[in-house]
C-alpha cells in the first residue's frame, strides 16, 4: 500500500511503524514550503493520505482534503504521535499486516 504523509519536518518512528500495517511505499511532504501548499499534488499511486494536523496550516489541509476527495483517496487526520495515528488507522479499519511478538 502506498501512503503519503503531509506535515511535520521529521516523522520519527511513524514511518517504521506504518510498515507493520503493510504500508511499504511511504512518501513524506512537510507542507511548510509555499510550493507544498499551492502546487501540492497527490500521485495516482497513493492509496492513503495521512495529514498530521499539528504541523499543517488550514490552507494546506483543505487543499489536501479536496484533492484526495477528487481522486477517491482515503484520508485520515491525526496528530504527530503514533498513538493518534494508530487510533485513526483503526477507526478507518486498517489492521496489522504482520503479527506482533
Amino acid at each position: 500500500m502506498s501512503v503519503m504523509i503531509v506535515g511535520a519536518d521529521r516523522l520519527g518512528n511513524i514511518k517504521k511503524n506504518l510498515q507493520v500495517y503493510g504500508m511499504c511505499d511511504i512518501r513524506h511532504v512537510s507542507g511548510r514550503m509555499v510550493s507544498d501548499q499551492k502546487k501540492f499534488a497527490i500521485p495516482r499511486s497513493i492509496s492513503l493520505v495521512v495529514v498530521l494536523t499539528d504541523f499543517v496550516n488550514h490552507g494546506t489541509a483543505k487543499n489536501v482534503k479536496a484533492q484526495a476527495k477528487q481522486q477517491g483517496v482515503q484520508t485520515i487526520f491525526a496528530k504527530r504521535s503514533w498513538c493518534s495515528v494508530v487510533e485513526q488507522l483503526e477507526k478507518h479499519n486498517f489492521r496489522l499486516a504482520v503479527a506482533e511478538n
